[in-house]
């Protein structure tokens, strides 16, 4: 086994385990207060940075629609009117399709040179499991929102579902 499929079986397992916790998140949660955030807003700035970091140049980056780079502003601006979770189940597949193709095409010497993020001294290697680790902790807080409000939380997901 290589070091590409090890990779993506456990990014894609974090991503898999986001979505559950968004698929599992009742409509009457879906935007309203949490006791610390919005889940569809953690949701939404976990898959925004993962599209954000998976891209090559930081400059070059523009979300797709209706997406906008207000995760960037300093004075976090929170997007109005909150997302649906159909628009942000949809900003999944395209992280996951994302991630999956970047990790397809990385190269040893790709994954050693420099990320290109000036306030992070990260390799692309090492920005891609610091990313694979912000996915996680995010699934995990959403899990723990879950299991608190609703007292019901996904399962562990030991591999992404779509290994090949």
């Amino acid at each position: 086994m290589n070091w590409k499929h090890m990779v993506w079986s456990q990014f894609g397992a974090a991503i898999d385990a986001l979505e559950n916790a968004m698929r599992l998140c009742p409509d009457r949660l879906w935007s309203g207060r949490s006791k610390w955030y919005d889940i569809w807003y953690i949701s939404f700035h976990t898959l925004f940075w993962l599209d954000y970091y998976l891209e090559d140049s930081a400059e070059d980056y523009k979300p797709i629609p209706p997406y906008t780079l207000s995760e960037l502003d300093p004075a976090g601006i929170v997007p109005d009117p909150p997302y649906t979770k159909e628009q942000l189940l949809a900003y999944l597949e395209h992280g996951r399709d994302k991630c999956k193709a970047y990790i397809e095409r990385m190269t040893d010497e790709q994954a050693d040179s420099p990320c290109g993020r000036d306030r992070l001294d990260l390799t692309r290697g090492e920005l891609l499991l610091y990313s694979l680790r912000h996915v996680q902790h995010h699934a995990a807080q959403l899990n723990l929102l879950l299991r608190q409000i609703i007292d019901d939380a996904p399962g562990w997901t030991f591999k992404s579902k779509d290994l090949e």
